[in-house]
């Protein structure tokens, strides 16, 4: 190897090089220096590398000079060319025989493409950033636990800020993970995979979403997050529905039909077979099978109905004592067929009310009917009972229809009033609630669901006294 001159070694450094005294004056200076910034006899270090007039207010050198330390800072400065070069700085003291700082050698590295390379690494960052807070569907970041590790602003508006819980909590309040999992699935085998779901915004609304996760992988290649990005398909449902529901609507209510039917030709054989042995006993058994199953037609009929259009209230003053006698009397015979006590609670002050009396009726019954069949399918408990009651103040009527049934968990009571959800299974055509919860609507009114898990649920009905009007009847008439 070819030994240089050591002052060789500060002529060829691939940096800029100076000496400078104690008053900022370049004494020293390397060739790359003087190529890029031209002659330095006489002249300070801050008129050649930034055009000034007086001396910059952080100055390395001058922190060094005070303290005798190395300094380190970022400067932008200006070749003789006028092009802006970014440097990174460092300055050590140069030192006399007495240990006394006679100079500062300054050492100026070029940096300016390191630099452009950052912006231009910040500038990426900040539009994907802006991407995913900006993108119009739902965006989280999930480890391996489902934990939501971070969230786009469309998420947060939707489900809040929760980062931290898990998907299933905040997506549907659930209390364990989700069956068949599609972020699982990717953390299982790195693919893509989607489905669709309903989940409840922090707002309480159900919306339906189309999900889609991908893995996010570490350097080792494995998955070390997923992203799922789930997009509310909810008006595009609305718009289906009234196609493919009807289809849903008839398959689901077929084996109901066929049941009453059979109930129908049961008891229409009753009183046949009663007449012509003149059997009075028989033909009322009969009659009165043929009476609960029309009734039970009705009621599917009327709820078809209701989904299938729009119907407007048919107003009357109705007694609320009276219309629930009406209704323990349609379900009575349900609930014994079923093992299950129905009882009435009637508040003399309940009094009258404004609305259409046989859609609340029919709420009412729905109502009632849901929560027989919660007690029909409880096997924990020796007795079940139906309470119906009304009551009401000056403004609204209350009506509760409670259990003491199976009960429902937190998404269950969330869902329960969906088009065509049902906890039922098959026995369930999921129109029930969702009716009953249309027809409250249509009187300005609304139901409450309070229930736990085994224990029991109680519905609670509000209806206003009088009927708000409408917008045409509140337009003053014109001549």
């Amino acid at each position: 190897m070819m030994d240089l001159p050591k002052g060789q070694y500060f002529e060829l450094m691939p940096c800029y090089l100076t000496v400078q005294d104690r008053e900022f004056r370049v004494t020293k200076a390397n060739k790359r220096f003087r190529e890029d910034f031209g002659e330095f006899e006489g002249r300070y270090c801050y008129q050649v590398y930034k055009r000034r007039s007086e001396r910059c207010e952080s100055c390395p050198v001058g922190r060094t000079f005070q303290d005798g330390q190395c300094h380190r800072s970022e400067e932008q400065v200006y070749t003789l060319g006028g092009r802006e070069v970014s440097v990174i700085v460092y300055t050590t003291p140069i030192t006399d025989e007495k240990g006394e700082i006679t100079a500062v050698m300054e050492m100026s590295t070029d940096i300016t493409e390191i630099k452009r390379l950052q912006r231009q690494l910040k500038e990426s960052q900040e539009r994907y950033h802006l991407l995913f807070e900006e993108v119009p569907c739902y965006i989280s970041i999930q480890d391996p636990e489902l934990r939501i590790v971070d969230a786009n602003r469309s998420f947060k508006e939707n489900f809040g800020d929760f980062l931290g819980c898990k998907c299933y909590e905040i997506y549907k309040h659930r209390d364990e993970e989700c069956v068949n999992c599609a972020v699982q699935r990717t953390f299982m085998d790195g693919g893509i995979h989607h489905s669709e779901e309903v989940v409840t915004s922090v707002k309480g609304e159900h919306l339906n979403t189309l999900v889609f996760t991908a893995p996010i992988r570490g350097a080792d290649g494995r998955t070390k997050y997923v992203m799922e990005m789930s997009t509310n398909i909810t008006p595009i449902r609305q718009l289906q529905s009234q196609l493919v529901s009807i289809g849903m609507l008839i398959s689901s209510v077929s084996h109901g039909i066929k049941g009453l039917l059979t109930g129908l030709d049961g008891g229409m054989y009753l009183v046949n077979t009663g007449l012509q042995k003149n059997n009075q006993q028989r033909v009322t058994q009969g009659w009165e099978m043929v009476q609960r199953n029309i009734d039970r037609i009705r009621g599917t009929v009327m709820n078809i109905l209701y989904y299938a259009k729009e119907r407007e209230p048919v107003w009357e003053t109705v007694a609320a004592p009276a219309l629930l006698e009406e209704v323990r009397g349609v379900i009575e015979a349900r609930a014994r067929e079923s093992g299950v006590e129905v009882k009435c609670q009637v508040d003399d002050n309940a009094g009258g009310f404004e609305a259409d009396a046989k859609a609340i009726r029919s709420l009412l019954v729905n109502l009632a009917e849901n929560s027989v069949d919660a007690c029909r399918v409880d096997k924990k408990k020796p007795s079940h009972s139906v309470t119906l009651g009304c009551r009401g103040d000056t403004d609204s009527v209350f009506f509760e229809v409670s259990d003491n049934g199976i009960g429902m968990d937190r998404e269950t009571r969330e869902k329960a009033f969906s088009l065509f959800f049902s906890s039922k299974g098959s026995e369930g055509t999921g129109l029930g609630l969702f009716i009953a919860n249309k027809i409250a609507a249509a009187h300005s009114g609304r139901i409450e669901i309070q229930s736990e898990v085994e224990k029991g649920t109680r519905f609670v009905v509000t209806i206003p006294r009088r009927r708000k009007a409408t917008v045409d009847e509140q337009q003053p008439e014109t001549k």
